[in-house]
């Protein structure tokens, strides 16, 4: 299994949060707050009209107070659960969502790219992660 003191985790996490906020458009909330990737993939999850216990968890958690801590948190929560391949395509299915949120450089907006990284993410569901939440 895959643990918090492996290298190769924080390689993942860091790659995955890079895909994550390549291209991604500034947006703010009405404090001022700058958005980042948490905020897309809550809509994104929010759309398809899934509870995901994922966000759930990460919003119950006090200590998390921006969306980049809570964006961490999910994609943690997402790999030791073996749904972030699952989660992620259902926050990429709504093309108009996507460029709302992304510049026309991000790989999701290509249909090819889109593809290989859901499958890429799709194998890492046979993959044991024991990640301290």
């Amino acid at each position: 299994p895959v643990t918090d003191g492996s290298r190769e985790l924080h390689s993942l996490c860091a790659q995955l949060e890079f895909l994550l906020q390549f291209d991604l458009k500034e947006k703010r909330t009405f404090f001022g707050q700058r958005k980042d990737y948490w905020d897309f993939l809550c809509q994104g999850l929010a759309q398809r009209r899934q509870e995901h216990e994922g966000v759930r968890f990460v919003n119950s958690l006090d200590k998390l107070k921006t969306p980049l801590g809570r964006g961490r948190a999910f994609l943690r929560y997402c790999l030791v659960h073996r749904q972030l391949a699952e989660s992620l395509q259902l926050c990429l299915l709504d093309p108009e969502s996507l460029r709302e949120w992304y510049y026309a450089r991000s790989p999701f907006l290509s249909p090819q790219h889109r593809a290989e990284i859901l499958g890429s993410l799709y194998e890492l569901d046979g993959v044991t992660f024991h990640l301290v939440l």
